[in-house]
């Protein structure tokens, strides 16, 4: 790029993804290429009142090891469980980190590194990195969820992301799929994330596990009191445990039926499933697949395709720092 016969070095973004263990950060090319990437522990002693001051060292830190200065970078960009003002660039309601009351996120960043900074929810900016670099494929509709110790998504439609009227678009972990079902920590019975997450998958494995009157190590696990993890059923599934395949079913049954209704609402390009269990790969999505072609209006099976993500563990720095390219015309010289 040139302007009155000087090049322009391409400038640079970063990408904060906050987690309750850890925090992950990149530098990020423009075009949506890691430059660098590390990681801290997320320290959230003293109600998480370290967390921010840790961030903003471990970024100016990395900046003088790589020789740059702010000129060098577009903004940050950074996601974050809890409630967001994407406005006011403050969090609240991120229990996991201490913070029960309002954070001044933003400013407080922006006045350690002298850059702008972008914020919204964990899930989203997953969704954007996954829309920008991932399985998006450069679709403008797409809606990704992500299967950990929740289940959360993010919408992206017209190739943005949709927030809503109270910033609850997107909560897909929250569609019930069985009246009176398991208690939701969100005070509801029955939503999505008490079966679909890494924690839902082993309720459904005890649940099951006490009508099962067969062979399987699945009920040995229960029965001994050891431990048991979604990763745990998802293998043994592979591997032929048929307890293990009636949970796989029945986890499927419920993920097929709520990404139905946000087909048949939205009917999106892409569908998008990430994080911890989706690692099973296609024991996952074959099964989910199915249950949704079931469940969808025939336009929208025809037309939505359920994909695995692809970009694991960077989706959340990827899609945080693709939030700083708004403040990029007010860093152009």
């Amino acid at each position: 790029m040139k302007a009155g016969g000087l090049i322009l070095a391409s400038k640079r973004l970063v990408g904060i993804d906050l987690g309750g263990t850890t925090t992950k950060f990149a530098f990020i090319d423009e075009d949506g290429n890691i430059l660098t990437k590390w990681s801290i522990p997320t320290d959230i002693s003293d109600s998480g009142n370290k967390i921010v001051p840790n961030m903003i060292k471990s970024i100016a830190d990395q900046m003088r090891r790589e020789d740059y200065n702010t000129d060098d970078f577009i903004g940050i960009g950074m996601g974050t469980p809890g409630a967001v003002n994407r406005e006011k660039g403050t969090v609240v309601g991120a229990f996991n980190l201490g913070w029960d009351q309002v954070q001044q996120v933003g400013p407080t960043i922006t006045e350690g590194l002298g850059l702008p900074i972008a914020i919204d929810n964990d899930a989203n900016s997953a969704a954007l990195g996954e829309y920008w670099k991932g399985a998006g494929d450069k679709a403008d509709d797409v809606v990704f969820v992500t299967l950990g110790t929740g289940v959360g998504g993010g919408v992206v439609t017209n190739g943005k992301l949709v927030h809503g009227i109270n910033n609850g678009a997107g909560e897909i972990g929250h569609i019930c799929v069985q009246k009176n079902g398991f208690l939701c920590t969100c005070g509801k019975r029955g939503c999505l994330e008490q079966y679909a997450s890494a924690t839902g998958v082993v309720k459904v494995a005890k649940s099951l596990a006490k009508r099962f009157t067969g062979k399987s190590r699945i009920k040995e696990l229960i029965e001994g009191q050891e431990e048991l993890t979604s990763k745990m059923v998802f293998f043994l599934a592979d591997n032929g445990d048929i307890l293990a395949n009636q949970i796989v079913n029945e986890v499927c049954s419920y993920l097929g039926l709520a990404l139905s209704h946000v087909g048949n609402t939205l009917n999106p390009e892409n569908i998008i499933i990430g994080g911890g269990v989706s690692n099973a790969g296609n024991t996952l999505l074959q099964p989910t697949t199915r249950y949704f072609q079931e469940n969808a209006f025939k336009s929208v099976r025809d037309s939505t395709k359920l994909k695995l993500a692809q970009l694991g563990n960077d989706a959340g720095v990827i899609g945080a720092a693709s939030l700083a390219l708004k403040f990029k015309n007010d860093k152009a010289m």
